[in-house]
């Protein structure tokens, strides 16, 4: 059977910044949007990878990360578990299997914090923030797993995508108009704007342009309060043009919407942000994620998202009815 984890040297630890940064660098010199996936090649339909274990969605930049596997690796499912949650389950990995390595965040809190908040009857405050490496498998890389555990679930049927996306968007509340010639959210009247479905190439597309500026409606100072000031073409306006089209693609993906349209314009800019500064595409998906599911929270059936701070083999980190989360 594979091993549970890779050992990583303190080093390797140090530069996981760094290891993701150049892989998104990388997929985009190439031409490629990781959040972009060629879904009409995949084995599998569109959708946000999850725990098999606890059904709850990974999130952040660990979306991209299985996304990617999804597609290169031919997986029908978006199902993964950790080697021990196999285990749990009565199977296990197959001898010879390549996991997919996602992160989590953690705060490093000292004995002295941890022992005057016990006496203080309080949760412990501050701490230090690292990054922590663990490896997943597909459900389809494992034998010996219960039947519900391996099956896909069911595809969104034909005919209410769309509607479940007008239904989404009635229900954030937004001040959300349809006309004119372009699409963009005015932080100071705190509105979208969207052209006609019928004004796009392909109407599919306007999903994604929705959702899009939704995200930034998200950022807006009464909800996540991102910062929004700035300028057109400046690193600021970059950094949450990057956040905006993320929170689009993962909102789309979430309502099984399959848009075309490509953003290949703002490769430039979004390669220059990220490398400057390693740790950008980890900020900025995390707040894509954010985004996203303060969307998604307004649908009555909306999932828990699986953060990026639980361990995935901690008991008491994010378990549900008993089972673990990762």
């Amino acid at each position: 059977m594979a091993h549970a984890r890779t050992t990583r040297s303190a080093g390797e630890r140090t530069n996981l910044y760094e290891q993701i940064t150049r892989r998104i660098i990388a997929e985009l010199e190439a031409g490629r949007v990781p959040w972009v996936q060629p879904w009409d090649s995949s084995k599998a339909s569109i959708g946000m990878p999850y725990n098999a274990v606890s059904d709850r969605r990974y999130s952040g930049i660990n979306v991209l990360t299985l996304w990617d596997a999804i597609v290169s690796r031919g997986f029908a499912s978006h199902a993964f578990l950790t080697f021990r949650q196999a285990l749990a389950l009565g199977g296990h990995v197959r001898r010879g299997e390549r996991g997919v390595g996602v992160i989590y965040t953690r705060r490093f809190i000292s004995k002295e914090e941890r022992r005057r908040a016990d006496n203080e009857g309080r949760e412990p405050s501050g701490g230090i923030p690292f990054l922590k490496w663990f490896t997943v498998f597909s459900v389809e890389q494992c034998e010996g797993l219960p039947a519900h555990i391996c099956e896909p679930p069911p595809p969104i049927p034909e005919g209410l995508i769309l509607p479940q996306a007008e239904a989404l968007i009635e229900a954030t509340g937004a001040d959300f108009r349809i006309g004119g010639p372009s699409a963009y959210y005015s932080p100071r009247h705190d509105y979208v704007q969207v052209p006609r479905p019928d004004d796009f190439h392909d109407p599919i597309n306007w999903h994604r342009t929705a959702f899009h500026e939704l995200g930034h409606w998200v950022g807006g100072t009464s909800r996540l309060n991102r910062d929004q000031t700035g300028a057109f073409g400046s690193v600021a306006y970059g950094k949450e043009e990057l956040v905006a089209e993320m929170a689009g693609a993962f909102v789309c993906a979430a309502l099984g919407i399959t848009p075309t349209v490509r953003h290949a314009d703002y490769i430039g800019s979004w390669l220059e942000i990220i490398r400057e500064d390693n740790r950008a595409i980890l900020r900025a998906a995390s707040a894509a994620s954010k985004a996203a599911d303060y969307l998604l929270a307004f649908r009555p059936e909306a999932a828990t998202a699986a953060n990026d701070d639980e361990d995935p083999d901690d008991p008491a980190a994010g378990a549900l009815d008993g089972r673990v989360a990762a």
